[in-house]
């Protein structure tokens, strides 16, 4: 049997600590599915393994990718479930851990397929979002997909002023003549191992805490500097993230930097927020403190193979 131990949990708790630490227990190595991670422009500001954590265990996919790549979630999914089959050549542990909910579920179950869409379709929505804004796709989406639209509004409402996702759905809506959420769970994913789920959690006054003391590091680290260097190409995909959305608008002149650093802040204790809901609805988890022995977890984790 093979078993994929998975790591969750919200930003700062610690699961890069308790990766390397059962991957020493289990002399096996980890693959990462932060999806900041990938791009190797953005050390400082994706919290990247340091140099000791990286050679503490064998990682992959950290720093694998430049953010001028078009990487999607598909992608990813096809490339770590092969390396995910390698590394079970040599054993029967392999550790996945990240934050990123959508990656952990395409390892997990699988990524839905959708048909490919039109260019010109791709373009139109691109348009009307950058002249009607985000309302447009929200209004869009409702029209084209009520049953989808209520069911992330209810569940997952910060979705609603994502405009990457947005446009993405009504780009399927428009593009195939049929609702996004008609391709959602179409197929059967099987998977050749065995996942056991456990999660990190802490009070949230902890992790908030916790939160703060990372952005102070990674300024004092030289985020600001990162930041700059990145700012000639901020419209890029990958870098509609927290930590550097909030310097280009201080690059711009519209915040101040203390402003911008309080943001990050903020912007990631609500980022924290999403990833416990996230994966808080993940069955078969099993949740133990960020401070628990390591020995106990290990011992729950031999209990399951």
């Amino acid at each position: 049997m093979k078993y994929l131990i998975t790591i969750v949990g919200p930003t700062a708790i610690g699961k890069t600590s308790l990766s390397i630490d059962l991957a020493k227990n289990y002399n096996c190595e980890i693959v990462s599915c932060d999806s900041r991670q990938f791009f190797k422009e953005m050390a400082i500001g994706t919290a990247v393994p340091n140099a000791e954590e990286l050679a503490s265990a064998p990682h992959h996919f950290i720093q694998n990718k430049s953010i001028f790549d078009n990487y999607t979630v598909g992608d990813f999914e096809k490339e770590a479930l092969l390396k995910i089959e390698e590394l079970f050549q040599k054993n029967d542990y392999v550790i996945l851990v990240g934050g990123s909910g959508l990656y952990v579920d395409a390892i997990l179950k699988g990524f839905d397929e959708f048909p490919a869409i039109d260019h010109s379709v791709r373009e139109e929505v691109n348009s009307n979002y950058e002249k009607l804004g985000i309302k447009y796709l929200q209004g869009k989406l409702e029209i084209l997909d009520p049953v989808y639209f209520k069911k992330i509004t209810s569940e997952n409402p910060q979705t609603l002023q994502n405009p990457q996702r947005m446009m993405r759905f009504v780009e399927v809506c428009l593009g195939t003549k049929k609702p996004y959420s008609s391709f959602l769970n179409q197929k059967e994913n099987n998977r050749n191992f065995t996942p056991i789920i456990i999660g990190l959690e802490a009070d949230r006054e902890v992790i908030y805490d916790r939160i703060n003391q990372r952005v102070d590091i990674m300024i004092n680290e030289g985020l600001l500097a990162e930041a700059q260097a990145l700012y000639p190409h901020k419209e890029l995909n990958a870098l509609q993230t927290v930590g550097y959305r909030e310097l280009f608008s201080y690059f711009d002149g519209d915040f101040t930097l203390p402003f911008a650093i309080e943001e990050i802040k903020k912007n990631t204790r609500r980022f924290s927020k999403r990833q416990l809901t996230w994966f808080k609805r993940k069955e078969n988890t099993q949740w133990f403190d960020y401070l628990i022995d390591r020995g106990k977890i290990i011992n729950y984790l031999n209990s399951k193979t």
